[in-house]
């Protein structure tokens, strides 16, 4: 099957045009193509029921997935870089080296992946594509390459500062409301998000390290199954109740670049319809 823009949908990848969610018009930028996966692992669910911050670590190999919706969701991130870039990818001076590095690091993770090529000049994807490797612009190639989304953070004080970010499916945030913002700054409107749970996280971001990747998750009810959902903290998104027909989870991993001593938060988003769900309800 072939998705817009040639792009390959995998078997198991529901891609499909809505005009409307829940009854209401969408914006025109809501007209993308949905993206849905069949399911939410189990490990997954359980893993997002866990007490903030909850984090375990990942198994050597494991922290960058390729699932079902791997070409659409690539096809969507580069429709959004190149019709809202200013909203989806941002660089602040001096996270120029941590890109780089991250690129590096991402590379030497996928050549070790089912699927993937890696060249000099190039990369070959699982769904047939070939990426070349474009240095000057790091972040914009890493969107050709994976499935999640990637912020650099920079200690800064007594604080991680989000110094760079490629965000093209924002769960109800802005980047422009948090580049340049410190993790506790960057967290004030998330529910459960105290000062207690704040250390902890801070502490977390302080301590990985060591060639160590740590996971979490979250899993939301959501009534609009669109990736892009860049809500502002002064219009937050409606909050799922018992009848929103999708879910939405976020596979969240953090770790240290040897070199540049940035972390790294990748989030790999998963949006299914709640009837395929196989197990517990979100929260």
């Amino acid at each position: 099957m072939v998705g817009e823009g040639g792009a390959t949908v995998l078997p198991g990848c529901d891609i499909f045009r809505l005009s409307s969610v829940a009854g209401r018009a969408r914006p025109s930028l809501m007209d993308d193509d949905v993206i849905l996966q069949r399911e939410i692992p189990e490990d997954q669910r359980a893993q997002a029921m866990a007490r903030l911050p909850a984090m375990q670590p990942v198994r050597p190999g494991a922290w960058l997935q390729v699932d079902e919706a791997y070409a659409p969701q690539l096809a969507l991130k580069a429709r959004l870089l190149a019709t809202r870039p200013g909203d989806v990818l941002a660089v602040l001076p001096g996270a120029e080296a941590a890109a780089d590095e991250l690129l590096d690091v991402v590379l030497a993770e996928v050549a070790e992946i089912a699927g993937f090529e890696v060249g000099a000049q190039a990369v070959a994807r699982p769904d047939g594509v070939t990426v070349a490797l474009d240095r000057s612009a790091p972040l914009v190639t890493l969107s050709r390459l994976v499935q999640e989304d990637l912020c650099i953070l920079h200690k800064q004080g007594s604080e991680h500062v989000l110094t760079a970010a490629l965000l093209c499916f924002p769960a109800a945030w802005t980047l422009a409301e948090k580049i340049g913002r410190p993790l506790g700054r960057i967290h004030t409107p998330v529910p459960r998000y105290d000062a207690d749970v704040a250390a902890r996280v801070q502490r977390m971001f302080d301590m990985v390290g060591g060639g160590r990747v740590l996971w979490r998750a979250n899993l939301l009810r959501y009534d609009d199954p669109a990736l892009f959902q860049p809500h502002t903290e002064a219009a937050p998104r409606a909050v799922g109740h018992e009848g929103s027909p999708y879910e939405r989870s976020e596979r969240q991993t953090i770790l240290r670049l040897p070199q540049t001593g940035a972390v790294i938060f990748s989030i790999h988003t998963k949006m299914i319809r709640r009837r395929d769900a196989t197990v517990p309800d979100a929260r």
